[in-house]
């Protein structure tokens, strides 16, 4: 079994509160969860307005599909034109790691 994370560090757009906020990232969540099949949420930055982190998860028996997985998640959310990616983190685990 092999574990895959991935972070993302977003700056968003002309965005002046909160909701204006939660109007760009849960959209990019749901798309990331329908899409992909992975755990996805917003997991940092929730009490700034311009910034956000979006955290996600998958779970494979396959290194490679993980890792493929993983790739296709940063491109999306790479590509929509409302957010700049500042930094993408990963990891891949299997169940043997500590």
């Amino acid at each position: 079994m092999f574990i895959g994370t991935l972070t993302f560090d977003l700056l968003l757009g002309d965005v002046h509160s909160l909701k204006e906020k939660r109007s760009i990232v849960r959209p990019i969540v749901a798309e990331l969860q329908r899409k992909y099949g992975v755990c996805a949420a917003e997991t940092g930055n929730q009490e700034l307005h311009r910034r956000a982190e979006i955290g996600l998860a998958v779970v494979s028996g396959e290194v490679g599909h993980a890792a493929g997985i993983l790739d296709s998640c940063e491109r999306l959310v790479s590509g929509h034109p409302e957010v700049q990616l500042l930094a993408a983190r990963r990891r891949l685990l299997d169940d043997e790691d500590e």
